[in-house]
């Protein structure tokens, strides 16, 4: 399998200075993609455009807050026209439901799912019209489990992947597909420093018995968004390390 499979594609992956984002977008420019990648600091942003070129790819960076829809729709006209789209950008304040602000209720929201679904809309008629191109959101397992403090992040997460079967259908017969890629407990700073020492705790309860690392999700995200994966669409493909098999 030729490591430049994307050789001649244009990705767009939001949320990428940090963590999940920063792996998939350096993976898909190893993989021959010219990488668009957004997110709200520069200076991150610089240093994973740096990540990429040390790689051998090519990568440009846009600053842009996607919690704004203003700034969702410049960034669609910014990029134009893009054979892969990672809606990776992901907040997740945690609190319990009679403690839960509606600001932070409506920032999750704006940022997990309002920020894809309209960037999706802005980008997915190019893709149509030429009749390819793969969307992949990144979701989690936190779709389909209960926890005591995650009410809202988790709503949010399974809207994104009734998403992606919504999408999947709407946009299948012009050969769009769409999928979702949902993490278990990965070990990127923003996790660990968010859960603190719950995450020891899901650890735990992971078959594999470790966290994933943020490259184990970015290789996921690289086999939905080639050719590999050509008959796979509306699918969710959890990469937990087992934990929802439990």
């Amino acid at each position: 399998m030729s490591t430049k499979e994307l050789e001649g594609k244009k990705a767009l992956v939001t949320g990428a200075t940090s963590g999940i984002g920063r792996a998939i977008a350096v993976k898909l420019a190893q993989a021959g993609a010219t990488v668009y990648l957004t997110g709200r600091r520069a200076e991150l942003g610089k240093e994973t455009v740096a990540l990429i070129e040390q790689a051998g790819g090519t990568g440009h960076f846009i600053v842009s807050d996607v919690a704004n829809l203003d700034e969702v729709r410049k960034l669609a006209q910014e990029v134009g026209e893009v054979d892969v789209l990672v809606n990776n950008a992901g907040i997740f304040p945690f609190a319990p439901t009679p403690e839960q602000s509606v600001e932070a209720y409506e920032q999750v929201f704006d940022v997990n799912v309002r920020a894809a679904y309209f960037l999706t809309a802005a980008l997915a008629p190019a893709m149509v019209a030429k009749k390819k191109g793969s969307i992949v959101n990144v979701s989690s397992i936190a779709a389909v489990i209960g926890t005591p403090v995650g009410s809202v992040y988790n709503a949010s997460k399974a809207a994104m992947d009734a998403l992606t079967r919504s999408w999947a259908v709407e946009f299948g017969a012009a050969g769009v597909r769409a999928n979702s890629v949902a993490p278990g407990p990965i070990a990127t700073e923003m996790a660990v420093t968010s859960v603190g020492e719950m995450f020891d705790e899901i650890i735990n309860g992971v078959p594999l018995g470790r966290a994933g690392e943020p490259e184990e999700i970015a290789e996921a995200v690289l086999f939905l968004a080639s050719d590999r994966a050509g008959y796979v669409t509306g699918a969710v493909l959890t990469a937990d390390g087992g934990y929802v098999a439990t």
